[in-house]
């Protein structure tokens, strides 16, 4: 058996030498290993350890694949077999010309194996994305009584990833603890970031806290766990104290703690952390310069995101659909279609869905839906080599809806060849809601309750078509539906920055040390906008109550507690930027327009799905949302 597969990997050695013609067997590229293979030919027999340590270590270093196969194929001819070290390094030496197969073959051929053996063929899987075939080699390590090291367990726990994974990689953990392994840094670090992968951020925060010795690997994986589950707070603060600590940081832990910052929107400490990065002379990473560029859209400031696109040496797709993804969501349709042309007329990068998801979000926002339901059909047709997903067909949609072709989008729908997801539907149900088509918002609020009837939102919306149409008494058996279920709605919550500071705010909010002088300023803006035009929009509230009640409500929105103090709190030459983490509703965009057109400043309202910039009463949206 042994002999037949000896013959089988010479073979294929063979077929990959003779497939091109004689004169590729030496790489031109490897031209200086040239000498040495034919030093090994005429030596023969004769050939030692050292000899093909320092040959096939070469053809490691340079990735020389057809030079190294000429080494092993020599050891085959010469019937020299090699020990288990020699046979380790080849295993290494595929792994790194990316040929896996030969890598297992040769590991399989093995009739002795140690834990770097083990370790080079699971570390083989791991980098390159098989999860299951490391895990599984994993097993069959422990069960053939090789005791994994250090290196080991660090590696093989980046492949526990899925729940399946998960699961294993918490009996690895107990293992780790057995074995005495658990103060080695690396080991450390694979723990915390295979804890923080699978969302499990406080089990991840105990295995650091627990670490004798962290590095930047260490500090980074932490704070890029908080931030990739939207604790941005916590991640800004984590690094705060590292820092206090000695942290050194290097691009990634950067790129992580702006990322943060993108979702709490703090301008002031984005500009910070970016002086930070200038001062720290880190090379001009394009990861981390497409962090700053979409944590500056989030923050308002497309002018510097802008900036910082165009001074990049190098664009990779996702720089593009930065800057694309940051324009569709202020709004500004024409730029992304500008800047989308370009991209193709450069032709340096092809585009990819997610570009094509975004220029059609932005026709979307941008009240161009004829321009995107020719971009969209240029997709279909294959002009931008990327087939439509789901998520095409649902900008398209929202693109419809937006612009009031309720009935088209529901026809649209039908004809898709997905089967419609929650997302499509809600969107069709918000479209509804500003469109006022009861028929159809009701059939996809239903649809929306049977796909996810955990889902608040979706009670809450059909709720507001129903309170719209004065349907009451639907809305009231809504409400107890979502109690029957133990639904509960995410509160609405607005937050302003003021001197590095979040101030949150929430509906009818009692808790703000300035809550007096804020909720009079609301009051007395009100009396004052009202004598130049201002009128409540009672529709925004959504209860059975009468007027005077409903005008009350509306004076409580946390949007308009937030823009009450920053006009209270702020130079009147400071931009007042307000986020919210619901969508703004209608009257709290009037309240805002009022501001910038009475006081003469600039407002800068950011929700959970798009930006509005005000100016002089005049929003970049256009009053289209």
């Amino acid at each position: 058996m042994f002999l037949t597969r000896r013959k089988h990997v010479l073979h294929s050695i063979h077929q990959s030498f003779y497939s091109k013609s004689r004169t590729l067997t030496i790489s031109t590229t490897h031209i200086h290993l040239q000498q040495p293979l034919l030093q090994m030919a005429l030596t023969g027999f004769n050939m030692k350890f050292q000899n093909y340590y320092e040959l096939l270590n070469e053809c490691v270093h340079k990735r020389a694949f057809r030079e190294g196969q000429r080494v092993h194929a020599h050891m085959i001819k010469t019937r020299y077999f090699p020990p288990v070290f020699l046979r380790t390094r080849l295993i290494v030496f595929y792994t790194k010309c990316d040929s896996l197969g030969d890598a297992r073959h040769v590991f399989d051929e093995m009739h002795e194996r140690n834990v770097v053996s083990w370790t080079a063929m699971i570390s083989a899987y791991s980098q390159r994305g098989y999860a299951s075939q490391a895990l599984n080699l994993f097993i069959q390590m422990i069960r053939s009584g090789t005791e994994p090291n250090e290196f080991t367990f660090a590696t093989v726990l980046t492949s526990c990833t899925s729940s399946l994974g998960f699961i294993l990689g918490r009996q690895i953990h107990s293992l780790i603890i057995k074995s005495n392994y658990e103060d080695h840094v690396f080991v450390g670090n694979s723990l915390l970031d295979m804890y923080a992968k699978d969302g499990k951020i406080r089990e991840a925060q105990t295995v650091f806290e627990c670490m004798p010795e962290r590095d930047v690997v260490s500090c980074t994986a932490i704070i890029s766990g908080y931030a990739q589950l939207g604790l941005d707070e916590e991640a800004l603060e984590l690094f705060r104290r590292l820092q206090g600590e000695g942290m050194q940081s290097n691009y990634v832990t950067y790129t992580c703690v702006i990322t943060a910052l993108s979702g709490l929107a703090a301008l002031d400490l984005g500009k910070q952390m970016h002086n930070h990065v200038l001062r720290s002379e880190i090379p001009s990473f394009v990861v981390l310069q497409n962090s700053l560029i979409d944590m500056y859209s989030k923050c308002g400031n497309l002018t510097y995101s802008r900036r910082i696109f165009n001074t990049m040496y190098e664009r990779t797709v996702m720089s593009w659909n930065a800057m694309l993804v940051g324009y569709s969501k202020h709004g500004e349709g024409r730029e992304v279609l500008e800047l989308f042309t370009l991209m193709r007329k450069e032709n340096k990068v092809k585009p990819d869905s997610i570009t094509i998801l975004a220029v059609l979000s932005g026709c979307s926002h941008g009240g161009l839906e004829d321009r995107g339901l020719n971009i969209f059909q240029e997709m279909t047709s294959g002009n931008f080599g990327v087939l439509p997903k789901m998520e095409h067909y649902g900008c398209v949609v929202d693109l419809l809806g937006r612009s009031g072709r309720v009935e088209e989008a529901f026809e649209f729908i039908k004809k898709m060849p997905f089967e419609p997801t929650a997302a499509i539907w809600g969107s069709l149900l918000g479209a509804c809601r500003v469109h006022s088509n009861v028929d159809i918002g009701e059939f996809a609020g239903h649809q929306l309750l049977e796909i996810e009837p955990g889902n608040a939102g979706n009670y809450v919306n059909l709720s507001n078509l129903y309170a719209l149409a004065g349907r009451w008494e639907d809305v009231r058996s809504l409400r107890d539906l979502m109690l029957k279920k133990t639904v509960t709605k995410e509160p609405g919550r607005s937050w302003i920055e003021l001197d590095q500071v979040l101030h949150t705010f929430r509906a009818s909010d009692r808790s703000h040390p300035r809550r007096e002088e804020i909720c009079v300023k609301v009051k007395e803006l009100s009396v004052k906008f009202k004598e130049v035009g201002y009128v409540p929009d009672l529709s925004c509230v959504l209860h059975d109550v009468d007027e005077e009640q409903k005008e009350k409500i509306l004076l409580g929105h946390s949007e308009k507690l937030a823009l009450s103090f920053g006009l209270i709190a702020t130079p009147e030459s400071v931009p007042i930027r307000v986020i919210k983490n619901l969508r703004i509703c209608v009257d709290c965009h009037n309240f805002a327009k009022y501001i910038s057109k009475v006081y003469g400043r600039e407002v800068s309202l950011r929700d959970k799905n798009r930006f509005h910039r005000i100016v002089e009463g005049k929003c970049s949206c256009g009053d289209y949302w």
